[in-house]
């Protein structure tokens, strides 16, 4: 554990943000209690009925019980460097890549014990080289483990005139099923080829569904009112690069989509089963369809979205969403929270948070660690993966954003 002196964050809502401010919650306070589990990132914990937090892994090293070392997107050879006037397809270059699983067990955040549950090889292709761990959910004893395409591997010319590093978002890849806790599993049906669901068009073309995460309804889904899991993502409509780099990204990203199903290992990876938000109809009531060609997101911004997740706050009786602004996918990234008494909406923002890690993503409020009265609880992240490109503008702001497993005691305001 680390301690320093409480911060509250200041308000940095740019001027022209689409949503109502919030008038129940107010700015964040970062309490001074920080872990730092030396891990890989990617963490997105799951609450099941033994007490215990499943979660993926991926993209470091395990260096808490059975280390081990992880990486969705295993190099065999020199990156790619290509422009936007690059035609399709890409030479041919081979990759591997590998995904973790963990168990987090214990009650208080600072002392967990992490045990790490082995790793699992996934299928890749020629323009999505990258596959990487989304929304986990376990429910009833069943593991599901979510995975999606990311591509190219390569250093992309900006506006700027700078090269970065853009991972695209490539589609929905489905779930990996385990009936016993992560000791084993049923891989998914579906490929980069022919992902869940039918995007993208064409190969690194625009996705909705790309990155999904299942919003948290506390231990086994208990807080579902209808008994459905519903699901999450952030993506773009926009197919040509707009005036923000990046757009598309595992980090960026211009709308949020909401979909639900009714799990089980027969038809988690059946879109048939699947029902997807459709908008409003004239009295404001939710439209849900099976045709995924009708869904609507439920917020949108344009260059201002990216990766999201959502918990259930029992003692506030609404739900807060996170939302990670990636910018430019490599250097400083925003963060901002949005607080609703319906996953539909609408939705109101709290707080945003500007160069928040400096490099902080994947956020997500995992409902374990919830006050009775909902002001208090942890927030899980991982920090600054791009040290390097930083240079001299890297600082852990908050103190504790490292690389790994963060997990910040935050009350709010």
């Amino acid at each position: 554990m680390k301690t320093f002196d409480p911060i509250l964050w200041a308000d940095a809502t740019p001027a022209g943000c689409p949503f109502p401010q919030s008038e129940s919650l107010g700015r964040l306070k970062f309490l001074g209690r920080v872990t730092d589990y030396a891990v890989g990132d990617t963490w997105y914990p799951s609450w099941a009925t033994d007490g215990n937090l499943y979660s993926p892994w991926t993209d470091g090293e395990f260096k808490e019980e059975n280390p081990m070392s992880c990486d969705s997107w295993m190099r065999t050879g020199e990156p790619l460097r290509f422009t936007k006037d690059d035609k399709l397809p890409f030479p041919k270059y081979p990759h591997q890549s590998f995904t973790g699983q963990a168990v987090m067990i214990g009650d208080d955040p600072l002392q967990l014990r992490l045990v790490n549950l082995g790793l699992t090889e996934g299928k890749t292709s020629q323009h999505y080289p990258g596959r990487y761990p989304c929304g986990s959910l376990v429910h009833n004893g069943v593991w599901y483990y979510g995975t999606y395409a990311l591509g190219p591997d390569g250093w992309v010319d900006s506006p700027d005139g700078r090269a970065y590093n853009w991972p695209v978002l490539g589609g929905f890849l489905g779930f990996r099923i385990s009936r016993d806790f992560g000791k084993t599993w049923d891989e998914s049906p579906h490929t980069p080829e022919v992902p869940l669901f039918p995007e993208p068009a064409e190969p690194l073309g625009p996705v909705r569904i790309g990155s999904p995460h299942f919003v948290d309804f506390g231990q086994n889904m208990e807080h579902s009112q209808d008994g459905k899991a519903y699901l999450v993502a952030h993506g773009t409509t926009r197919k040509s690069p707009p005036a923000r780099f990046a757009h598309n990204s595992w980090i960026t990203g211009d709308q949020v989509y909401l979909l639900r199903v009714t799990p089980s290992p027969e038809a988690i990876n059946d879109i048939s089963s699947w029902e997807f938000f459709s908008g409003h109809d004239v009295d404001g009531t939710p439209i849900w369809s099976r045709r995924f060609e009708d869904i609507r997101p439920i917020l949108e911004w344009e260059d201002h979205m990216g990766c999201v997740t959502a918990t259930w706050v029992p003692g506030l009786q609404k739900y807060l969403m996170c939302v990670t602004n990636g910018r430019m996918t490599n250097l400083e990234m925003d963060s901002y929270f949005l607080e609703s008494e319906s996953l539909t909406g609408p939705w109101k923002i709290v707080t945003y948070l500007r160069d928040f890690g400096v490099q902080a993503y994947f956020l997500n409020f995992p409902s374990k660690f919830l006050a009775p009265d909902g002001r208090k609880m942890w927030l899980c992240y991982s920090g600054n993966f791009a040290i390097r490109e930083l240079g001299d503008r890297f600082r852990d702001n908050p103190p504790g954003s490292k690389y790994g497993l963060v997990m910040q005691e935050v009350e709010w305001t």
